[in-house]
């Protein structure tokens, strides 16, 4: 089935009615849905669409999980996807938990558990050696062969104890460089200006402004 085409003229015209973003994780799809309302007149998660079934996600990379969830849900549904693929990578692990890091601590992993590995994996390892940063590749699927990636990054460090009772995931234990505050303590409106979703939003709608 065609979808009908994104704006040309500027990512922050509607151009589309609906625009489904490839994920279930309710933290993902409230902060992709603030980032990106702009790009489409209705944004529906698979929360909305519990028959569709998403991928997998692989070891090879971001950017090949992200349009496996964006190709998965284009095909079910018929409409513009887009599907996202993000990792916490800490240089004193080699850039671990990277690609593996919603299922760091094994297939069940919940956020408190993959928390807790991390930590037990840096005892030891100075403030200085903790830096670390989050990535997150955004895939959009608008038909075959009509398929747009980008990406974004937001350095900081990893603290020795969590802080914070906002955010998802890794927030409570990452500190933004040049802030006072993690994640999961920054208001919505901060996180949403610096986060590696953020960024990686931003360059979607600038790559669409330019009529890519």
């Amino acid at each position: 089935m065609e979808s009908a085409p994104f704006p040309r003229l500027g990512a922050d015209v509607p151009g589309v009615e609906r625009l489904i973003l490839a994920t279930r994780n309710r933290g993902k799809a409230r902060e992709l849905g603030g980032l990106l309302a702009t790009l489409a007149r209705r944004l529906e998660s698979l929360e909305a669409h519990p028959g569709v079934l998403l991928p997998a996600e692989g070891d090879r990379s971001y950017a090949e999980n992200a349009l496996a969830k964006a190709r998965a849900v284009h095909a079910a549904l018929g409409a513009p996807a887009i599907g996202d693929d993000s990792g916490l990578e800490v240089d004193a692990l080699g850039g671990g938990p990277g690609i593996r890091s919603a299922r760091y601590a094994g297939a069940e992993a919940t956020d408190a558990s993959n928390n807790r590995l991390l930590l037990e994996r840096l005892r030891g390892v100075p403030a200085a050696e903790r830096n670390a940063r989050f990535r997150c590749v955004l895939a959009l699927v608008r038909g075959e062969g009509d398929e747009l990636v980008v990406s974004g990054t937001c350095e900081g460090s990893i603290l020795e104890r969590p802080r914070g009772s906002k955010g998802f995931g890794y927030d409570p234990l990452f500190l933004p460089r040049g802030e006072a505050h993690t994640f999961a303590e920054l208001p919505p409106e901060t996180k949403e200006r610096i986060s590696h979703r953020a960024r990686a939003a931003a360059a979607l709608r600038e790559a669409l402004g330019r009529g890519e």
